[in-house]
């Protein structure tokens, strides 16, 4: 199986099971082929506590821990909010969009050390596979890719604990709560065990379960209100205080996860055909995506917000199929760019108990007119005129009708 050729390797490095057992493999495998890990910071918080001892440890030449946050809040995360983009209605993109960010990073790495080949952790059954390789291919196109997963000879978590165990390497898990997670400062998605069964109900309540928040019947009895201003569909304020854009998600995670906010649990179509169970929370990012599509409510005339709304299932496709470094994510990006020239204000919700109560909604763009939606008397509005509005409007039906041609 050795490839002579090989003789550096980056790999995209988390320091969990995957890629912790990985470093020695490929050194077994490929000639004692030096292997220069990266961990790319997107929020993992306390994961990257002691990872590069434990990577030097197990056999790695050095550690590189890019600080990523900024750029993949900036440039990932609020244009996929701008844009509207959720996956099947529900999956909110934590893992989708920071790959191409990470993927990015390590190939500007692999081209600095001379590497031979950039290796990843990601499964055969898995979307991060494509993710990270499709970024891969957009920089460095004939950079050579190391997939263990799909030629090793581990054919579970389990033997890779055992191989773990056999090498020494300390791992932060164990048999009994051996999910399968990836936190970063926007998610925490849990897979496997007992959620590999959709019957069964997720142990929300169970210590050390969620990690984000708490679920919404621990959630405080008394509600709370948050507001969030936004400058051109851009969050930049949290109850009136200027807030930099890493702070704003991590401060609505703070305020979401305590009150129960962006619990939930889906079984999606993966890209590479089959159906997967999970449990993500969201917290933040929930909010987020609730305020800015209000505030889009009263921000866009009517043709534009529904057009937008279509555009924002395929933006999310692209996304979640690991296509961000393509014409068509970035032409569909200017398109949202120009919708969000007056998307300018404040939203207020109401948290309570894992619900996101609409509290108001305020704009100096705003589109909604009192005088004209009245109930009242106005002097603005001639309800006279929809009559002829209707016939116009009915005359295809009606000329169905006089032909017989309308069913039912």
């Amino acid at each position: 199986m050795a490839d002579n050729k090989i003789k550096k390797v980056v790999l995209a490095y988390s320091g969990g099971l995957d890629t912790s057992i990985i470093i020695p493999w490929l050194k077994e495998n490929y000639d004692g082929c030096e292997v220069i890990a990266v961990s790319g910071n997107v929020g993992q918080g306390t994961e990257l506590e002691g990872l590069e001892e434990k990577a030097i440890a197990t056999g790695a030449s050095k550690l590189y821990i890019e600080d990523l946050n900024k750029e993949f809040v900036e440039e990932y995360v609020f244009p996929t909010v701008k844009a509207g983009a959720v996956y099947e209605g529900n999956y909110l993109l934590g893992t989708s969009f920071a790959r191409p960010v990470i993927a990015k990073r390590i190939v500007e790495i692999a081209k600095a050390e001379g590497a031979d080949a950039i290796c990843h952790g990601c499964t055969g059954k898995g979307n991060d596979q494509v993710r990270f390789e499709l970024a891969i291919k957009a920089f460095a196109p004939d950079m050579k890719i190391i997939a263990p997963w799909r030629t090793w000879e581990f054919k579970s978590r389990e033997d890779e604990i055992e191989y773990a165990e056999k090498k020494g390497i300390p791992l932060k898990i164990n048999r009994e709560t051996n999910y399968s997670k990836d936190k970063n400062l926007w998610h925490l998605s849990h897979e496997g065990l007992d959620l590999e069964n959709p019957a069964n109900e997720p142990q929300y309540n169970k210590e050390g379960f969620l990690e984000l928040g708490v679920s919404p019947e621990q959630a405080p009895d008394k509600p709370e209100y948050v507001t969030i201003h936004f400058e051109k569909g851009v969050p930049t304020q949290i109850n009136g205080e200027d807030t930099e854009s890493v702070a704003i998600v991590e401060k609505l995670n703070e305020i979401g996860g305590r009150n129960g906010i962006g619990i939930t649990d889906i079984v999606e179509n993966r890209l590479v055909g089959m159906k997967a169970r999970g449990v993500y929370e969201t917290p933040g990012g929930t909010i987020l995506f609730a305020a800015h599509n209000k505030l889009e409510e009263i921000c866009l005339d009517r043709d534009t917000l529904h057009y937008k709304k279509n555009l924002a299932n395929a933006f999310a496709d692209l996304v979640y199929d690991g296509k961000w470094y393509t014409p068509l994510r970035e032409a569909m990006s200017a398109f949202v760019d120009s919708t969000q020239e007056y998307v300018t204000g404040d939203v207020k919700f109401k948290l309570y108990k894992g619900n996101i109560i609409d509290a108001g909604v305020t704009s100096p763009y705003s589109l909604y007119d009192e005088e004209i939606a009245t109930f009242d008397e106005d002097e603005v509005y001639d309800q006279n005129d929809s009559a002829g509005f209707i016939n116009l409007f009915g005359l295809p039906i009606k000329v169905r009708a006089k032909k017989g041609l309308i069913k039912g």
